[in-house]
């Protein structure tokens, strides 16, 4: 192989690869920076240990290191000596980590985060990307000829990464975990359906109780409705009623399709079905300004509140990903769907379990 062609086929492996690095960091910033990396945080971050602290800087370092070794993978300075082994490394930590990942869980299911939530790709799926790249990069390894390096080029490739790992802190700021954690405060604009009027103050005197006794023993003959027993759900701080009869309890975005498929299906069962359970949702603070777009295309507005990305996350649940909707009654919980896969919502199951519960409690 001449030199000239060595030089053509190590510039195409690299370029190719570079695209690969600069293209995976981009996509962890879609479809907006600070939604993308605190979903990343909370899909892959958490379940490996990482504290919400250590979290946001970490995942802010590692897609700067991921932008910074593509650029630095087109051009020449330290090739051999230390951006190959450098990218190759860190392509070993990947592939070392999905593997334990998809052999300790025993499955291929979900999405790996690599290219963020722009491309899914499952972990045997990365594994195999990876591989392919390392491949990739020992050949141009082999085939690049050691230089007489200047001393002053590990400080230029320094300031590269460096600056790619400032460029992800500017585009997604690290917003303090207290403002991120006040659930409690979030937009409520819950409507109450059946309001209870404070009591009136009768004067007690003989006729009173008599009166009350004998309506007391009425109530007593007539059958009371069944139903479960009262459990708190976990849910009262976003709406008061929520542990009282029976409620939907969903957790859209409000830019989602499939979030506002769900909640028009869910009007569409409410219109057919006078005692369908009463809505409430829970959206995430991403694109909230679409809150009005999203009940026109519901064809009718719920109770709602807007919580903060991470604890949105958080409330859904690790490994549950949205549209997701539950189905409580008196708190009680008897199903939740979520995500777009095989527990995704079903109108036709959701009827199916209302109607079981209800015959159950006849």
């Amino acid at each position: 192989m001449t030199e000239s062609t060595k030089h053509n086929l190590s510039f195409f492996i690299r370029i190719l690869v570079s695209a690969l690095f600069i293209v995976s960091a981009i996509a962890k910033l879609y479809p907006s920076p600070y939604f993308a990396i605190s979903t990343f945080e909370v899909k892959q971050l958490y379940p490996l240990g990482f504290s919400e602290q250590l979290a946001p800087f970490f995942s802010r370092i590692l897609i700067g290191i991921e932008l910074g070794l593509g650029l630095l993978l087109l051009q020449r300075r330290l090739l051999r000596l230390l951006v190959l082994p450098a990218t190759i490394l860190l392509l070993l930590v990947f592939i070392i980590h999905l593997s334990i990942e998809t052999f300790g869980s025993g499955g291929n299911a979900g999405n790996c985060g690599c290219f963020g939530e722009l491309i899914p790709m499952t972990p045997i799926e990365a594994i195999i990307k990876n591989v392919v790249a390392v491949i990739l990069l020992a050949v141009v390894y082999k085939i690049t000829p050691v230089r007489n390096e200047r001393q002053d080029n590990f400080w230029y490739l320094c300031s590269i990464v460096l600056a790619s790992i400032l460029a992800l802190f500017m585009l997604a700021p690290i917003q303090p975990i207290a403002a991120e954690n006040q659930e409690n405060q979030a937009v409520d604009t819950l409507t109450v359906d059946n309001p209870v009027l404070p009591a009136e103050t009768v004067p007690v005197n003989a006729d009173t109780i008599k009166t009350a006794a004998k309506v007391k023993d009425t109530v007593a003959v007539a059958e009371k409705p069944k139903a479960p027993a009262a459990k708190k759900s976990g849910y009262a701080s976003y709406f008061r009623d929520i542990d009282s009869g029976k409620k939907l309890f969903c957790l859209f975005v409000p830019g989602c399709e499939h979030c506002k498929d769900a909640a028009r299906d869910l009007t569409n069962l409410k219109k057919k079905n006078k005692d369908f359970p009463d809505i409430r949702i829970v959206f995430m603070n991403e694109e909230a300004d679409l809150i009005p777009a999203f009940f026109e295309y519901a064809g009718a507005e719920y109770p709602y509140k807007v919580i903060e990305i991470i604890p949105f996350w958080k409330l859904l649940g690790q490994g549950r990903d949205t549209p997701g909707v539950k189905y409580l009654w008196n708190g009680n919980e008897y199903i939740f769907f979520d995500g777009i896969n095989d527990n995704q919502f079903s109108a036709k199951a959701l009827e199916k379990v209302i109607s079981e519960t209800d015959k159950k409690y006849k």
